[in-house]
């Protein structure tokens, strides 16, 4: 398709989105000490060049996603008229802490655990990462909104299918006992999404990101009960939904000035609000056997959100006119579908680990978010004892491994030999 590049990298160069210059990449890191070995819950990929690459059908390979180059050697995504940054936050794992960039890179500028799946795996085993569940970039959102954005429909969920197809054959299926198949659907129509999420149950996917709040994407509230093919679907095969902060592309920013630091610092916030808002839309009260995880959301939130509900059932209850349980359509009580549906994951909460009797310690699993600016890698091992060394044998290898063992479905596998 013809664009005009230039003029579109003008625009970018008077926004001042292209000021780069050549980083240097951190030293590949010996093998940690392993403590425990991890089935990371929350990582992320930074999509190769070929993501899309003779998986469109034919009609359409003229407008297939790929990555353009400037005259200047900047890379960009290329989805039909449109032109994306390959940002440096996709890729915050590479560099120093005074090299990182939220601005424009090349592939050849960041580490190769970003994007080519046997890098990764090495990155993982020098971690103790024994699994992890991969989310997509920001270039192609959390829950893969970029997909809707396309002008042609048609288009958009050819490129979405596409997309799955490279997590299968390309991503999972290169190291399927290192990796939690996890697809992206079509948000604009809750019964295609159905459908692609039986035919995907199908083929081993075991997961789907979906959006925390897909009315701030343009779409149907979770209250509208428009939703409910997709959710029915989804219980149906067991795939679990993950709700990953951000995911609705929202998260609190109090004011037009805070820094990033800020909006880092409130991501939990965004969880809480995110959780409330799926129980009291009665999602998993109409569908019991729905899983549903609150992904990258830390965990110090639920003990609040446990007390808040307790709170509001005995002030709302059957004996008030217009109370809580005039509408709550579950015999259980909101706390009770809470413990029932929901997971949490976790990187770095050490003083909610004294709360897991109230959150559950069946409940919380934990995550690298590799290769992000927050990701705990490649000292992941040394994170997690300082959290839960002191916690029970057993439940410490439920949180590092059996819990999302059992709710991915994910065989843990051994690890190659490291330093013990």
């Amino acid at each position: 398709m013809a664009i005009d590049l230039g003029a579109r990298l003008d625009e970018q160069r008077a926004s001042g989105a292209l000021v780069r210059r050549q980083r240097k990449l951190l030293p590949d890191p010996e093998p940690r000490e392993l403590y425990l070995p991890l089935v990371s819950a929350d990582d992320h990929l930074m999509e190769p060049r070929d993501t899309f690459h003779g998986r469109l059908p034919k009609k359409f390979e003229e407008q297939t996603p790929r990555i353009v180059e400037d005259s200047d050697g900047m890379e960009w995504w290329q989805f039909e008229d449109e032109l994306v940054m390959n940002s440096g936050a996709n890729a915050m794992s590479s560099w120093p802490a005074e090299e990182r960039t939220g601005g424009p890179v090349r592939f050849d500028e960041v580490r190769p655990g970003m994007y080519d799946v046997h890098a990764r795996v090495k990155d993982m085993d020098v971690n103790g990462v024994a699994a992890s569940l991969c989310f997509p970039s920001m270039v192609f959102g959390f829950c893969g909104q970029r997909f809707t954005k396309f002008s042609d429909p048609e288009l958009g969920l050819a490129a979405m299918r596409a997309y799955n197809d490279w997590i299968a054959e390309e991503w999972v299926g290169a190291y399927p006992d290192r990796f939690i198949a996890q697809q992206v659907t079509w948000l604009p129509d809750p019964e295609i999404a159905a459908e692609e999420i039986r035919q995907n149950a199908e083929r081993g996917f075991t997961a789907v990101s979906f959006s925390e709040n897909p009315e701030a994407l343009g779409f149907d509230s979770l209250y509208s009960g428009n939703w409910d093919p997709f959710f029915a679907a989804c219980a149906e095969t067991d795939t679990v939904i993950n709700l990953h902060v951000g995911s609705s592309s929202q998260t609190m920013v109090p004011s037009k000035d805070s820094p990033p630091q800020v909006i880092a610092a409130l991501f939990e916030i965004n969880a809480f609000a995110a959780a409330t808002d799926w129980l009291f839309a009665q999602i998993p009260s109409r569908f019991p056997n729905l899983k549903i995880v609150m992904s990258e959301s830390g965990i110090a939130w639920v003990p609040m959100l446990v007390d808040r509900l307790t709170f509001l059932e005995s002030r709302f209850n059957k004996d008030n006119d217009g109370g809580m349980n005039s509408t709550w359509a579950d015999s259980l009580t909101p706390n009770e579908v809470l413990a029932r549906n929901f997971w949490f994951t976790s990187f770095f909460d050490p003083t909610a680990y004294r709360l897991l009797d109230v959150i559950g310690e069946d409940r919380v699993m934990m995550e690298v978010d590799y290769p992000h600016s927050d990701s705990t890698w490649p000292d992941t091992q040394e994170v997690i004892k300082y959290q839960i060394g002191q916690l029970d044998p057993q439940v410490q290898r439920r949180l590092t491994s059996g819990n999302a063992s059992d709710l991915y479905r994910q065989e843990l596998v051994a690890l190659p030999s490291q330093p013990r």
